[in-house]
């Protein structure tokens, strides 16, 4: 491990033109041609990670400046590195903005990504109710990775994280608890991830999470919508900004902020890295990149990016304004884990998706009315053959373990027979097979079906092991009785999230609204279900 530290402040100017004025002096200073260009600067396609929604802003402010016209698409870094690797169909986007580099060294085997430049560091770092910090008390000391452990086993603390394989923030906790676990300065090996005491170490930390996703900005975002409605999680590993920004909603609603843990034996931290995607573009784009870095990393535009929370080299602006009461101060020296080798990553990924995660517990709510005969059924059927084929799953980080749980219960008007099942092969392959025979008849209830699906994950949801979900599939407008299931939800007292999958002509309004009241999300699969099916398999 290495220790090092970065410094950020806040914006010393905030009014509208103030800003204008420095863009200007920006522009100009680095010979930009702001506002000079005789016709339209060229479209640009830009493919960020989720934590970096906060520097949109700053992003179109130069696109603006230039003429051009910049799209902005978020996906996780993994997924940005998934479309990257050779195999992948060619990416359409111009720059890539993950939250690590390490994704781009895993993936990015054809070297497509070019001058590939740091715009600013977070570490990833737990943020825990402070009344909860102060009981553990860890309010007055140094805590450390063990401190963490041995809260989680004595059944003293939960936690929110996104997924180690599917996105960065769950790759970068997942990364330093095991780089820890190895007790020594050393970044992780092959060698060290066989270690008994390495698996048995990380494995009792996972078991501390209590909700998972696919993305840290999602992840906190359901953080502040539980919080609104009353559920209250004790903590959450993410970014430092994003605790920072976290914090603010919670302080504007008279909530309880989060307590920030920088765990002492070593932190994983991400490097927020931009850069131009070779497609054959030309110079005009890849100038255009090269002088959006440059704004970036001047003056102006880094004392704004510090304002958020997120580190920067010093030198380039003073620190955010530390808040005691959140124990929040990216100016702080910070032990950095090393990431390791690409290949030692794969394997680390592989072994937490396989062996070291709490166990999922899924029900699988799947539409075969009427509706959904010709194309629909094909794709379900397709969908149901991704799922569990293991070789392909596996290829995404998407693979069951043999520990999973999973019920798959097909529904028109009434729920049909349930298919039960663990993620071991032969049950894939039964369940695989099941699912090439599904058809399409009768109409569309899918309240019954996720009561059903509860109903049979009840027994496992009380041992306490899995980590619940129900997946709703479906194309159409639901009949049926949505507070019936409501009910049922709330008397079972697990809070088991529900996901939405929507294809065809699905009404997207009865998922949003049977998400939002469970804590889930909605995907849109009318572009394929595979891919839709994949996504939501990194929430559970």
């Amino acid at each position: 491990m290495t220790t090092g530290w970065v410094r950020t402040a806040p914006a010393p100017i905030s009014r509208r033109l103030a800003r204008l004025l420095a863009l200007v002096a920006t522009a100009l200073t680095l010979g930009l041609g702001l506002g000079s260009c005789s016709r339209p600067g060229p479209e640009i396609a830009i493919l960020a990670g989720s934590e970096n929604k906060a520097l949109e802003p700053l992003v179109q402010e130069f696109c603006t400046a230039r003429g051009a016209r910049c799209s902005f698409t978020y996906q996780g870094s993994l997924d940005i590195g998934f479309g990257l690797r050779a195999t992948a169909t060619p990416l359409a986007a111009d720059i890539v903005w993950p939250a690590a580099s390490i994704w781009i060294d895993l993936f990015d085997e054809g070297r497509r990504v070019r001058h590939l430049t740091s715009i600013s560091q977070s570490p990833v770092v737990l943020g825990i109710r402070r009344s909860k910090a102060q009981a553990l008390g860890w309010t007055t000391r140094d805590v450390t990775t063990a401190d963490i452990i041995d809260a989680v086993e004595r059944g003293d603390l939960k936690f929110l994280m996104s997924s180690a394989t599917q996105s960065n923030s769950g790759a970068g906790a997942y990364l330093a608890m095991l780089t820890t676990a190895v007790g020594r300065d050393d970044v992780l090996t092959e060698a060290a991830l066989a270690s008994t005491e390495v698996r048995r170490k990380a494995r009792a930390l996972l078991r501390g999470v209590e909700r998972s996703s696919g993305s840290s900005g999602w992840l906190g975002e359901l953080f502040l919508d539980q919080d609104q409605r009353g559920i209250r999680y004790d903590a959450m590993w993410n970014y430092e900004a994003v605790l920072k920004e976290t914090n603010e909603t919670l302080v504007a609603r008279g909530g309880e902020p989060l307590w920030l843990v920088y765990p002492k034996d070593g932190v994983a931290v991400s490097d927020g890295p931009l850069g131009l995607v070779d497609r054959g573009r030309g110079q005009e784009v890849e100038s255009f990149v090269l002088d959006l870095q440059k704004f970036l990393l001047s003056g102006d535009a880094q004392t704004r990016i510090a304002a958020t929370g997120r580190r920067i080299p010093l030198g380039r602006a003073d620190a955010a304004r530390p808040v005691a009461e959140w124990n929040f101060d990216p100016s702080r020296p910070i032990t950095a884990v090393r990431p390791p080798d690409p290949k030692v990553i794969w394997a680390a990924l592989n072994l937490y998706q396989e062996a070291l995660r709490r166990p999922s517990l899924s029900g699988l709510c799947l539409d075969v009315s009427g509706s959904m005969e010709g194309a629909g059924i094909r794709q379900l059927r397709e969908a149901m053959a991704f799922l569990f084929t293991p070789e392909t799953t596996r290829g995404l980080l998407v693979q069951w373990s043999p520990d999973d749980r999973i019920h798959a219960i097909p529904f028109a008007s009434t729920p049909g027979a349930l298919q039960q099942g663990s993620g071991a092969a032969p049950d894939q392959a039964r369940l695989k097979a099941w699912g090439a025979q599904l058809r399409a008849d009768g109409g569309t209830d899918m309240y019954a079906c996720a009561r059903a699906a509860l109903r049979a994950m009840a027994a496992d949801l009380g041992t306490g092991k899995f980590l619940g979900a129900i997946v709703i599939m479906t194309d159409g407008r639901s009949q049926g009785d949505l507070s019936g299931f409501l009910a049922d939800w709330r008397r079972d007292g697990h809070k088991v999230p529900v996901f939405g999958i929507t294809f065809g002509d699905a009404d997207r309004s009865q998922l949003d609204h049977l998400a939002g009241e469970t804590g889930g999300r909605v995907f849109d699969g009318r572009s394929g279900l595979v891919e839709a099916f994949r996504a939501v398999r990194g929430y559970n």
